[in-house]
């Protein structure tokens, strides 16, 4: 592979070696493990599943390091235990962590309210005024919501078009939120806007260590969706759709049609503010619509002027520009005694933390900490991560066993031990909301990140499990580096009784720089949770 596939590769796949990428894969791993016990009741590998010892003695895993824990959570009994205390990078997996703190602190029930209030004197049906939207950190903001309440998504989400082929979008109006924010104003009797529209995004303080950053207003993730569907026959301009159009985003394309069976290579540019976008390539004919994405630069700009042009659809005049910054500084410090023309409410968190951990959603992940902050009267969202620390003091986790600096297991820093993990899961399993926890992870062979996998097997439907795996470009040898792939979920033994288990990798790699490597290894640990959940309900049966 020559030098301009390498920084191809590295934009795709790893921002370099030096920072995590987690690829919120199907997940999965085997690794060879070490031959000497790690005094913690550590099994030998013949104590295994046979079809899970041939996988670990792979030649794959020559260098790498296997974890495992299984654990029933009623009696504490150990079924197996590899390394159970030793740390081990999470991937994703550590999105258990922040969001379940997340959980405890709001509540599942909680449901995010996003007010608008009139600022200034109401003359009839104008307003002398501004009117302010005041961000709650929700999440989505109706942009998945279906007519049901509950939070739509795909298996491989769209905030990770760029990575991996195949990322769909959920069919509902990004903009659902904010046009139902507009038609309640124009509901309250206003028509006209004498002033602006300001969105006060003073919730919280964006923090840079977290990637993506989560802000007060989200819409769409914070993206724009790029769809290139090819064109009739081969040389014909491919067809382009995006959302959502919010101006002064535009988006121009001149990607290509080819034959069939040639490659989809399309390449997305954007202006230094990210608000002109230009598609370029190529799709081959006949091939499903491909699709990316590109950033929203200032979500809080983007969500002022999606509110103005909402407005003017609900029959709402407002007489400032629409484009343009978002003047914060002009909000008042209180909004006591202004009447509020307007309330969105979201679907309950524990919809959210299903969506988290369904797809692998990053930016909900790291925002999970920020929503911890909130609560204990913080705008610094480093300050969740005491209220996070509290949380799993009292949910029995012993947190030295657990390193963090974000929401999503993709600083280089996190770490985790399978022990950690596993008492997390235990700790969910006795409270009242522990079937709402387990159903809101992937579920082997039916949803989220585990969908395809284990489709016609045994287990399927039997391994409820959130996944996680960081990997990186090793430059030296053309190659993947996989620094870990993970899975920690319950197993199924049947009669309403469950196992709790973690295991995963460190220090893997895949034979190229082909990502399909890594799915190699998502599939083998995804086929070690089957013959763990398979064992265990034949032991309880």
């Amino acid at each position: 592979m020559r030098g301009k596939d390498f920084g191809s590769l590295r934009h795709r796949v790893v921002a370099g070696c030096s920072a995590l990428l987690l690829l919120a894969l199907t997940s999965g791993a085997a690794a060879q493990a070490a031959s000497s016990p790690d005094g913690h009741g550590s099994d030998r590998l013949d104590r295994l599943d046979p079809r899970i010892t041939e996988i670990m003695r792979k030649p794959d895993y020559p260098n790498a390091q296997w974890g495992l824990l299984q654990q029933d959570p009623d009696s504490g009994r150990v079924v197996h235990s590899r390394f159970a205390e030793q740390f081990f990078i999470p991937g994703s997996v550590a999105k258990l962590f922040g969001t379940s703190g997340a959980w405890n602190t709001l509540g599942g029930d909680h449901r995010f309210r996003t007010p608008v209030y009139a600022v200034g004197e109401r003359r009839g049906s104008t307003l002398d005024g501004d009117l302010g939207l005041v961000a709650q950190g929700d999440l989505t903001m109706g942009g998945r919501t279906r007519p049901d309440g509950t939070v739509d998504y795909t298996d491989l989400d769209h905030t990770y078009a760029n990575d991996f082929p195949g990322a769909t979008l959920t069919p509902e109006n990004p903009l659902a939120g904010i046009n139902q924010i507009a038609q309640q104003v124009r509901r309250s009797g206003i028509t006209r806007v004498d002033g602006n529209v300001i969105v006060d995004n003073r919730l919280f303080q964006p923090e840079p260590v977290f990637v993506p950053v989560p802000t007060p207003l989200i819409i769409n993730d914070n993206l724009i969706d790029l769809l290139t569907t090819p064109g009739a026959r081969p040389g014909a301009p491919a067809q382009l759709d995006w959302r959502p159009k919010v101006a002064p985003y535009r988006v121009t394309s001149t990607v290509k049609t080819v034959a069939a069976g040639k490659p989809t290579n399309i390449e997305v540019t954007t202006s230094d503010n990210g608000t002109r976008i230009r598609l370029s390539g190529t799709i081959a004919a006949g091939s499903e619509p491909a699709l990316k994405v590109s950033p929203i630069a200032d979500p809080a700009a983007f969500g002022r002027t999606a509110l103005i042009e909402a407005l003017g659809r609900a029959g709402v005049r407002v007489t400032a520009k629409p484009t343009g910054a978002n003047p914060v500084g002009q909000l008042p410090g209180s909004y006591e005694g202004r009447p509020r023309v307007a309330l969105y409410t979201s679907p309950p968190f524990a919809q959210y933390a299903k969506l988290i951990f369904k797809v692998s959603h990053n930016l909900g992940g790291n925002l999970a900490i920020c929503l911890m902050a909130v609560a204990a009267g913080s705008k610094d969202c480093m300050d969740g991560f005491p209220v996070l620390a509290g949380f799993l003091d009292r949910a029995g986790v012993d947190r030295k066993q657990v390193q963090l600096l974000d929401g999503r297991g993709g600083n280089p820093v996190d770490r985790t031990t399978p022990k950690a993990v596993v008492q997390l899961l235990t700790y969910w399993q006795h409270t009242p909301e522990a079937k709402r926890f387990r159903n809101s992870l992937p579920i082997l062979g039916v949803d989220g990140l585990l969908a395809d996998n284990c489709t016609d097997c045994p287990a399927r439907g039997k391994v409820f499990a959130k996944t996680g795996a960081a990997v990186g470009l090793d430059a030296l040898n053309n190659r993947l580096a996989v620094g870990a792939i993970t899975i920690a979920g319950y197993l199924d033994k049947g009669n309403g009784r469950f196992d709790v288990f973690f295991a995963g990798v460190n220090g893997a790699s895949t034979p190229t720089t082909d990502v399909n490597g890594v799915l190699d290894i998502a599939d083998d640990l995804a086929m070690i949770s089957a013959y763990l959940q398979e064992a265990a309900a034949r032991r309880e049966s």
